[in-house]
């Protein structure tokens, strides 16, 4: 027991700086991004999916926040295969939590869950705008 809480707090002393990093980097790109969501979207069938998917890995957020975002995006103007992407990816994507999933859980593990989910995130929100244009 007492050998476990050890590399706890050994593990939670290594993780504070790099989660520090993290947070400083993520309010300073969600200042960026948040002004431009509704310009960088094109409508484009190809594009708007890759760019939401990228947008959204970027600025990493918490899921029940997702639906409002969401929903301040379609009623913008934006494409809902964007903002599915964007969404998708928002909260299964984490580009800047990398550093510290690949400490905690392998590079590798990192690596394949995050390519999986950029993928397959271009993948839904494309699959879901083909359902909806027959429904």
């Amino acid at each position: 027991m007492k050998d476990a809480a050890q590399r706890t707090i050994k593990n939670i002393e290594t993780s504070i700086p790099i989660l520090v990093g993290i947070l400083m980097l993520l309010s300073l790109l969600e200042l960026i991004f948040d002004q431009y969501y509704t310009k960088i979207f094109t409508g484009n069938w190809l594009f708007d999916p890759l760019i939401g998917t990228i947008v959204g890995s970027i600025s990493v957020g918490v899921p029940v926040a997702s639906y409002v975002i969401g929903g301040q995006l379609l009623e913008q103007g934006v494409t809902l295969l964007a903002v599915t992407a964007f969404v998708f990816s928002w909260t299964t994507v984490g580009v800047m939590l990398m550093p510290l999933e690949a400490k905690s859980l392998g590079k590798k593990f990192t690596l394949v869950r995050n390519g999986l989910n950029f993928t397959f995130s271009i993948v839904i929100a494309m699959c879901l705008s083909f359902v909806f244009k027959f429904l």
